[in-house]
């Protein structure tokens, strides 16, 4: 909620994706957020693919008749590479979801992101849970929408250890630029990443409520949380499943469950095996470089360094459950 007790306005830019669509089910059902438009993007799976996942999930999570807009099918340099391995053929894990009963917009996602900012009575949250494609467009086309951007809370990028490539994370990873972009919006950014990401992970016993659920968006959760092992330190919890991007949306209805630092970030755009990375400046004091070569201009991030996990479930929980 915001100050005045209102719904916080958000829109989330995805490419569901199993745990996109965790965090569609999340922002569809907390009375604290009004979801006014969700855009698609290539990433997890194709970018029709995401539209069709993306207008299911919200129907079996009983939505209202939300916005939903095809964007970008490519990065804007590198070539679109899925990550079918992880979410399946289809994006949703292959569970057999049926195919949605309405159309998306008829206008594309940059437009929609344009429109939907600007006819907000109160500034926008914007949630990015994919590659940044649809943003940077959305940026450099129409930069008189961050007048009514409150945050980006983006889930992309790491502090330590990457997912796509030792250093790098998969979002950041599939468009480096598109990446750079969005760390010149000029508005208030959140960097939400594997840090904390694969830290919050719903047990199996409340995985296995979910799937034994009457209610079918709750049902819809627990199927997609089984799909999404949690990593390996959980120990013998084998079907505990982790809630991912919809940690970025947790994010924005209680900001108080994560520690941020307010640091430097850039994102490494040169060939090799550091492209994509996000290179965030921990370092208490300037160093050798900074004193023998100068500053480079690098963009201040809140970025998300540790997260209350069970404070996060429970919350998860919490709103999924809600009918």
């Amino acid at each position: 909620m915001t100050n005045d007790g209102q719904p916080i306005p958000v829109i989330i830019d995805c490419d569901t994706g199993v745990d996109d669509a965790l965090a569609l089910l999340f922002a569809v059902r907390h009375p604290g957020l009004d979801l006014r438009a969700v855009t698609c993007v290539a990433g997890n799976t194709d970018v029709d693919g995401v539209v069709r996942n993306t207008l299911t999930v919200l129907e079996q999570a009983g939505a209202p008749d939300i916005p939903v807009a095809r964007g970008a099918a490519l990065p804007l340099i590198e070539p679109a590479r899925s990550a079918r391995h992880v979410h399946g053929e289809d994006g949703m894990g292959d569970i057999g979801l049926p195919a949605p009963t309405r159309a998306p917009a008829d206008v594309d996602a940059v437009t929609l992101l344009r429109r939907e900012i600007l006819a907000s009575p109160r500034p926008v949250t914007l949630i990015p849970t994919a590659p940044l494609t649809n943003i940077a467009l959305l940026l450099r086309t129409h930069p008189e929408v961050t007048r009514n951007i409150e945050r980006i809370v983006f889930m992309g990028g790491a502090v330590a250890c990457g997912n796509a490539t030792p250093v790098a994370e998969f979002n950041v990873w599939h468009d480096p630029e598109a990446a750079a972009i969005l760390l010149t919006a000029g508005v208030p950014i959140t960097m939400y990443g594997l840090d904390v990401f694969q830290r919050v992970v719903v047990p199996g016993a409340d995985v296995r409520r979910l799937r034994a659920s009457a209610e079918p968006g709750a049902r819809l959760a627990g199927e997609l949380l089984s799909h999404r092992p949690a990593t390996p330190d959980v120990g013998a919890d084998s079907e505990a499943g982790g809630i991912g991007d919809a940690g970025a949306v947790c994010a924005v209805v209680d900001p108080a469950g994560i520690t941020t630092r307010l640091l430097p970030v850039e994102v490494s755009l040169a060939p090799g095996p550091t492209r994509g990375q996000t290179i965030v400046d921990r370092r208490p004091r300037p160093g050798e470089s900074e004193i023998h070569i100068g500053d480079r201009e690098r963009h201040l991030v809140d970025v998300a360094l540790d997260v209350d996990v069970d404070r996060f479930v429970k919350l998860y929980l919490t709103a999924v459950e809600r009918a």
